[in-house]
């Protein structure tokens, strides 16, 4: 059996059916073999970031190890950023490139590199197969690595000789595991204990809940004892319906932000997350004094990696909060049911503010972001799955729409840009019976926007909406941060942070990707926009001019 032959063996075994990727000659025996493994389909793209971003969603939304694979040296240059955000987004990924042959190796060939240290520094695990012999075994261990709590991308760099190279070793193939970890009774004796005793306790609902199918436990959680649920500021998943009285909306990115919104607590409970990404530095703790902290979490890395815990365990998250479900026990009902009327009245205030927010905003001109997202969410089908790059409009974003599962919404992690077009693509693949919106800057697009000619190609009915301010509008409020933060006193303009001169035409790149385009610029348009775009059942794009910075 030759090496390609393992290769596409060892795939088949592990339930890969789609290779994200972009062709190369190093890459002609995978792509010579395809035609033998018609169960193996091959979502083909221009740019290998945007293979990288589609996968990285897909490997979310689908709960399937995501396969990639790219072209040799600067291939994987352009995909390390990609790679990054699975990183970030703990997504289970093997990243495949071809390799020149290893006879040239000492003769500098033109592509050639080491792949395997290009590719270390943002997976679990980097590895060169030097023999057909190793093929088996490698991606049988790389499949389990990129599995193993907390789950990420590994890499493979596959030499073009070997996959050519015969070899009497099997096909790697997946083991039964077993792997959904109980937590120790005492731990979740402690937590319970502190929960009964605490007066106004918040949870803050990570990643991992999600993938983890969780939400149900964490939901039976809250109504038990009245919690608080805020997301983090940067998430992937939806971990908790947005619609329940009990969440609070997203975290901030700095300890003196977090500080005040965790002011009235006097416990948190940390679930399945990195707790937390911040974007500034400033001393202090972001919680109260004498705040008990208590944490969840799959794997014994991020376990009290940041703050010292009054109690913490590691399990997996579904059944370390299903045991504190009956470890609360006879929690009183009353005193649940008063946090619960006192958190419904705070979401009610929250709710009367935005919509007088959009009410005074409403006839602004452009387009205020509060307005564009209550027409897109008004011509969008109420089953849409939402792919979410917005950023500086996120904040309007979640107070509009509601997401009551975890496959409701998808967002990128790592704070890099051009996740949410790239990732819309895989999420589409994933469920392919549900309506996808992709909702993204100008700016961002622009990343990955060659993914439009990957859904004209494959055939996916993406609605992708584009919201044009002109503007890295984000960089203007961080360089208003900076200026703040470090005393610097300043009324110069914003340097290079204006997608003008010339414009972004977007419906014209989506017309030359094969993608029909709408150009709304009057808000009364959008809502009948989206609408006819849906209908279509093609991949369509929107471009809304929405206002910049005021």
């Amino acid at each position: 059996m030759r090496g390609r032959q393992v290769f596409m063996e060892t795939l088949a075994a592990h339930g890969v059916d789609r290779i994200f990727g972009n062709p190369g000659t190093t890459e002609s025996p995978l792509l010579d073999s395809l035609h033998d493994y018609p169960q193996i389909e091959y979502v083909v793209h221009l740019h290998e970031g945007v293979a990288v971003g589609a996968a990285n969603f897909y490997g979310q939304a689908s709960g399937k190890t995501a396969f990639v694979n790219l072209h040799v040296a600067p291939g994987l240059g352009n995909a390390i950023g990609m790679i990054y955000g699975a990183l970030k987004n703990n997504t289970a990924m093997v990243v495949t490139a071809g390799q020149q042959d290893t006879r040239l190796r000492l003769r500098d060939p033109v592509l050639g590199h080491d792949l395997a240290a290009m590719a270390a520094p943002v997976t679990k695990w980097s590895v060169q197969v030097e023999t057909a012999d190793e093929l088996g075994p490698i991606l049988q261990r790389a499949f389990k690595i990129a599995n193993e709590a907390p789950a990420g991308p590994v890499f493979v760099a596959l030499p073009i000789n070997v996959m050519e190279q015969e070899t009497s070793v099997p096909p790697g193939r997946p083991g039964q595991s077993f792997a959904r970890s109980q937590p120790d009774p005492a731990g979740i004796a402690a937590m319970a204990e502190l929960l009964r005793t605490a007066k106004t306790p918040a949870i803050v609902a990570g990643d991992e809940i999600a993938r983890a199918g969780a939400d149900g436990a964490l939901v039976s959680l809250v109504n038990r004892i009245g919690a608080a649920v805020w997301f983090e500021g940067l998430r992937g998943r939806n971990s908790f319906p947005t619609e329940h009285p009990a969440w609070r909306g997203t975290l901030a990115f700095d300890a003196p932000g977090l500080a005040r919104q965790l002011a009235g607590n006097d416990l948190v409970l940390m679930v399945g997350g990195p707790f937390f990404e911040e974007v500034w530095y400033a001393p202090g703790s972001p919680f109260p004094a004498g705040c008990k902290v208590l944490q969840i979490e799959s794997a014994p890395a991020r376990l009290a990696y940041n703050f010292a815990l009054d109690a913490g365990v590691i399990a997996d998250v579904g059944a370390a909060l299903e045991a504190l479900v009956h470890a609360v026990g006879g929690f009183s009902a009353a005193v649940a049911r008063v946090r619960m009327n006192q958190l419904e009245a705070q979401k009610q205030a929250e709710a009367a503010g935005q919509k007088a927010r959009v009410e005074k905003a409403w006839a602004r001109t452009p387009t205020s972001m509060a307005r564009a997202m209550a027409e897109i969410r008004a011509g969008a089908p109420a089953e849409a799955i939402v792919v979410d790059e917005t950023i500086t409009a996120n904040l309007d974003l979640f107070k509009t729409f509601s997401f009551d599962g975890p496959m409701d919404y998808f967002s990128g992690r790592g704070g890099g840009i051009g996740q949410g077009v790239a990732g819309a693509i895989g999420v589409a693949v994933a469920e392919p019976k549900r309506p996808v919106l992709c909702v993204s800057g100008d700016g961002s697009s622009m990343y990955s926007i060659q993914a439009l000619w990957t859904a004209a190609h494959h055939d996916l009915p993406i609605v992708f909406v584009i919201l044009a301010n002109r503007e890295y509008r984000v960089l203007k409020h961080n360089i208003d941060a900076y200026r703040q933060r470090f005393d610097v006193k300043s009324n110069k303009p914003y340097m290079h942070m204006d997608l003008t001169g010339p414009m972004l035409g977007f419906v014209d790149m989506a017309k030359g990707m094969g993608v029909a385009g709408t150009h709304v610029t009057k808000a009364d348009d959008i809502q009948g926009a989206i609408a006819d775009a849906f209908r279509s059942g093609k991949p369509h794009l929107i471009e809304i001019e929405i206002e910049g910075k005021r």
